[in-house]
């Protein structure tokens, strides 16, 4: 590979997680990436399963899921398990799995298969990429102050996360929860649950020792080097994948850093191999991609019932069908975003007019920083996504650091070490519609992130500060404009009772993010998510709704 390709490709990559240097931001500003936009792939021979024809759910089905991530898999798993008819509506496409596929059109440079219906990005360092509008995994919403990441793919958060699921601990868990729930019961029951049913299990050491993880290696180094002990984290990796990778049996995927946009020759467990799988299995449960919702109310003259009006998707966008579903239990799992759009939106238009003045409140971004630091020698090795371990840092604000990673198919690391810094914060916006035409939007606070944002930049430039780096990277350290971890918006307890049922109205459930009080202290929250919707679900379903 020569320099000019591999430049384009460490800068490309490294703008999606906003790391890139100046100099490969440089050479991304002038390089043929943004030409990419010109030559649309031929999705169809790429990906044809997504484009054969998509299914239709009946007019009424006795339980809707809305979404097809961590809350909505769970749902749908039990509620099919208890003998219920069940519709799980996802907008995003059902991609598949293949030991050869790769996503990417050169390199790690995305395509459209990449964004949802995007033709720009802008990570973190305000690097622009280019490229083809198509649906693809990840959806990017620009809001004043924060972007926000999220899933548009059946599967969710699950396809496009790094795979990181940890339990935090109980005293972050009751700051947050504040009683709500119960932290004894989360660890007893809840959490093993999951961790079971997903196969939650650290990085192994044989592939923790690969040249895949030198910069895993080289990240436990300086934070030991700083006085930190670093702690092994689970992940939901299908490590003999990943093996395959390293030998050559399989495209490299999660070995060179791609994850936020998904790993498509399986080497994540997602919940289509468990949680989804075991719902349709039931044959009770059926999933329908490409099904949009776009607002929801309860059906006049039949409370407890509700409408879903859903707009029916091809991948490229163009609309195939709209229609108005009805079903007798609704369950909203969209991810924090989606459940809040839809539960505002309700509210304002008065379809849902009981709803109290809690929906929409309590939204935070998990206190979320992306961190970089240099190298202390000149390693050999791509990055490999899958996280290795953590640290804890008390002297202020509760924060721990991730060890991340910086993506690229060249065997060269580029310079940096990632971390995804998270920080124990209490800072929270609100969603707010124009009943006018139905928009929602979220007002952050202006500087909303500086707290935090401080916070996390202490503990990162403690350890630069002893590691005895190589290179300065100044204006590079640490960002905390986005997140991928949008939480709240329909908080347990307040906008809910203590199991998710929505105040104001029977057979209407929040089983997401949105139901957690905009963090998970300091930690990745999917495990949280699934084992709160486990809770949830078991109570609604044995107590009759």
């Amino acid at each position: 590979m020569d320099r000019r390709r591999f430049i384009q490709g460490v800068g490309a990559a490294a703008a999606t997680l906003g790391f890139a240097s100046a100099g490969a931001a440089k050479s991304v500003a002038r390089a043929d990436v943004f030409d990419q936009s010109s030559k649309t792939p031929e999705y169809r021979t790429l990906v044809p399963e997504i484009f054969e024809p998509l299914p239709d759910p009946a007019d009424h089905v006795p339980a809707i899921v809305v979404g097809s991530g961590f809350g909505a898999s769970v749902t749908a798993l039990r509620l099919a398990q208890s003998g219920m008819d069940v519709a799980v509506l996802e907008r995003g496409s059902r991609w598949p799995n293949d030991p050869w596929r790769t996503i990417f059109t050169v390199d790690t440079i995305p395509d459209g298969r990449g964004f949802w219906h995007r033709t720009t990005f802008t990570g973190v360092n305000r690097i622009p990429l280019a490229f083809d509008p198509f649906g693809g995994v990840l959806d990017v919403c620009n809001y004043p102050g924060i972007d926000v990441w999220r899933a548009a793919c059946v599967g969710g958060g699950s396809v496009v996360f790094t795979g990181v699921m940890i339990e935090p601990e109980q005293r972050f868990f009751d700051h947050v929860f504040r009683g709500v729930v119960d932290y004894r019961e989360m660890h007893d029951v809840y959490y093993p649950r999951v961790r079971k049913m997903l196969r939650l299990s650290p990085i192994p050491d044989d592939i923790y020792n690969s040249s895949a993880f030198t910069h895993s290696r080289a990240w436990d180094e300086q934070v030991r080097a700083a006085g930190y002990t670093p702690q092994p984290i689970d992940g939901i990796w299908k490590w003999d994948v990943i093996r395959d990778e390293l030998a050559g049996r399989s495209t490299a995927s999660a070995t060179v850093g791609c994850s936020d946009l998904g790993n498509s020759n399986g080497a994540k467990f997602d919940l289509n191999q468990n949680y989804l799988l075991g719902a349709e299995d039931t044959g009770r449960a059926r999933i329908y991609p490409g099904h949009r919702v776009d607002t929801i109310a309860e059906v006049p003259g039949a409370p407890g019932r509700y409408a879903v009006a859903v707009t029916k998707l091809a991948p490229t966008g163009e609309v195939l069908r709209t229609r108005t579903l009805t079903c007798d239990m609704l369950f909203l799992a969209a991810g924090s975003l989606g459940t809040s759009e839809l539960l505002v939106r309700a509210r304002a238009t008065g379809a849902l007019p009981n709803l109290n003045e809690h929906i929409g409140e309590g939204w935070g971004s998990n206190g979320d920083v992306a961190l970089a630091r240099p190298l202390t020698a000149l390693d050999m090795g791509t990055q490999g996504a899958p996280s290795a371990s953590r640290i804890l840092d008390e002297a202020g604000a509760p924060v721990t650091l991730e060890n991340w990673f910086i993506p690229g198919t060249t065997p060269f690391d580029i310079g940096l070490l990632g971390s995804l810094g998270i920080v124990l914060d209490d800072t929270r916006g609100r969603f707010v519609c124009d009943p006018a035409d139905g928009r929602v939007d979220l007002l952050w606070p202006t500087g909303g992130a500086a707290r935090y944002l401080a916070r996390a930049r202490e503990v990162n430039n403690t350890m630069i500060g002893k590691s005895g780096q190589l290179f300065a990277r100044s204006g590079l350290d640490a960002d905390a404009s986005f997140t991928a971890h949008p939480l709240g918006g329909a908080v347990i307890g307040r906008a809910t009772d203590e199991y998710g049922r929505v105040r104001g109205y029977r057979n209407l459930y929040v089983m997401d993010g949105a139901a957690v009080p905009g963090s998970t202290g300091t930690v990745n929250p999917a495990l949280t998510i699934s084992a709160l919707a486990e809770r949830n679900i078991e109570q609604i379903i044995r107590s009759g709704g």
